[in-house]
């Protein structure tokens, strides 16, 4: 079977649970108010491409390449991210909902998370060195040898790790909330 090649192709409206995409590489194309949920991506290849208004929901990455892809507006619940090709992983995040997926064990440096739902999301072991997480919400979102490095937290909402548990070196948060980082000490500041 041959594979696709997209290149600076748009994919308007299209439902992919009526008429799935074909497996194959796609560079630099755009997908507006499409629907992925429950489709098996699986060794699909997105090069510098950007999703707008999209449903990904509950969609099989295993072995799916993200490289340098833009979601925004897009609903993305339950996804396996750590189940992608890791070679070359990169992509950021607007206005997105993730609740209930998981970066485990991914290195995903300088990743922008910009005003997403991260709600019960999981980031056990990830490397999210210089990540930034403009407007987040991390409700019950799981950190554990979790690489925080520079990362940024100043408006961020909901966090919750343990200090001691986790690489948080030069990271940035509002005063206001670190308070909460040292909750299991039980310490009264005033």
């Amino acid at each position: 079977m041959i594979n696709a090649f997209e290149e600076n192709e748009t994919f308007d409206k299209i439902d992919f649970k009526i008429d799935p995409l074909k497996k194959g590489t796609y560079e630099n194309c755009t997908f507006n108010n499409c629907d992925f949920s429950n489709s098996n991506l699986s060794e699909f290849k997105f090069d510098e491409c950007d999703f707008f208004e999209c449903n990904f929901s509950i969609a099989k990455l295993y072995q799916t390449v993200f490289r340098a892809v833009n979601f925004k507006d897009c609903k993305m619940l339950g996804l396996r991210f750590d189940d992608c090709n890791t070679f070359g992983l990169s992509f950021n995040f607007e206005n997105c909902t993730l609740n209930h997926s998981s970066f485990y064990k991914l290195k995903i440096k300088q990743t922008r998370f910009v005003n997403c739902s991260l709600v019960e999301v999981e980031f056990i072991e990830a490397d999210l060195t210089q990540a930034s997480f403009p407007k987040c919400d991390f409700k019950n979102a799981a950190f554990e040898r979790t690489i925080l490095e520079k990362a940024d937290f100043r408006t961020a909402i909901n966090y919750y790790f343990d200090p001691e548990l986790n690489k948080i070196k030069k990271a940035k948060f509002l005063a206001a909330d670190v308070v909460r980082l040292l909750e299991k000490y039980q310490i009264e500041i005033q």
